[in-house]
């Protein structure tokens, strides 16, 4: 009988113990029912329920979670029909709220998502819309946080995903894009031509004040070499005036040096003759050489 009673116990153990102990893994958390009713939350850990009276009634994960909602039609402030998709990340926090707070939370997300984007978008223009991501994002997350807070769920982050304007509109921003790079590109084209035409102006001009630069240093040069060339030829004259008087020469020496003068420029090209003031002088100097040639003549 022994045998029979250990077969029985062991049996029973297999049969019912064992299947009603169950082990909680990490991020989940068991909600437990006993006879219906709520009766306590599993988190990680072995735990043992009754059997035929306590059951799991829902398993919760805590990881965080992303919603990617479709395409929802909105209209602007300036009645612009378009379509918007947002991502939503949320987090499990209470998961007896979670399970006790709405039926189906994900369908309800999404609903409370929906409306709540319709409403923003409907206090903006378009091209509020358009630019004013941060802005819907932020008003959004805090809307569905403050809804979802008796559902046990916590919104961390909302995103809006894609905003799809009509075809109308695509295609007339694409015209205003492409006429304001066009803009751009004309207004980069004459600032470089206007750039060029300064440079090559600045170029002009440097080259106009070097050569000044060269024209006056030239000027400088040659009117120093020139006075230079003055200052040696007064300097030749002073020498020569100088040995003349250094060897005593009479007056009838020089007298006679000015006749070889005056003979000289006589005989050259020259259209004009200088005549010595003291021609008188000159004369006699003349009469004195004829006479002093005949003297020499007779005595031949």
């Amino acid at each position: 009988m022994s045998v029979y009673v250990l077969f029985a116990v062991i049996l029973l153990i297999v049969i019912v113990i064992i299947p009603n102990i169950r082990i909680v893994p990490q991020s989940k958390a068991f909600i437990v029912e006993r006879l219906g009713a709520y009766i306590a939350t599993w988190q990680v850990g072995i735990h043992v329920k009754i059997p035929f009276i306590d059951r799991i009634a829902n398993r919760v994960s805590l990881k965080e979670r992303v919603l990617d909602f479709k395409p929802q039609p909105v209209i602007t402030k300036d009645n612009v029909t378009m379509m918007i998709d947002t991502v939503i990340y949320f987090q499990i926090t209470d998961p007896k709220l979670y399970t006790y707070g709405v039926e189906n939370p994900m369908n309800a997300i999404e609903n409370l998502s929906a409306t709540t984007l319709r409403n923003i978008i409907g206090e903006l223009e378009l091209d509020g819309t358009l630019t004013s991501r941060d802005v819907i994002n932020t008003r959004m997350r805090s809307i569905l946080d403050e809804a979802t807070d008796p559902w046990g769920i916590k919104v961390n982050r909302v995103e809006v995903k894609n905003i799809i304007p009509p075809d109308s509109i695509q295609e007339a921003m694409e015209k205003q894009m492409r006429a304001e790079r066009e803009r751009r590109e004309s207004i980069l084209i004459a600032e470089g031509q206007k750039q060029s035409a300064i440079l090559v102006a600045e170029g002009k001009k440097a080259s106009l004040i070097l050569e000044a630069e060269a024209a006056k240093e030239a000027a400088i040069k040659k009117a120093e070499g020139e006075a230079q060339a003055i200052l040696e030829v007064q300097k030749a004259t002073a020498d020569g005036l100088a040995m003349i008087k250094s060897v005593a020469a009479d007056e009838a020496v020089i007298r006679l040096r000015s006749l070889e003068a005056l003979e000289k420029a006589a005989n050259g090209q020259a259209t004009k003759i200088i005549i010595p003031s003291d021609i008188q002088n000159l004369a006699g100097i003349v009469t004195s050489i004829s006479e002093l040639a005949k003297d020499t003549t007779g005595k031949k």
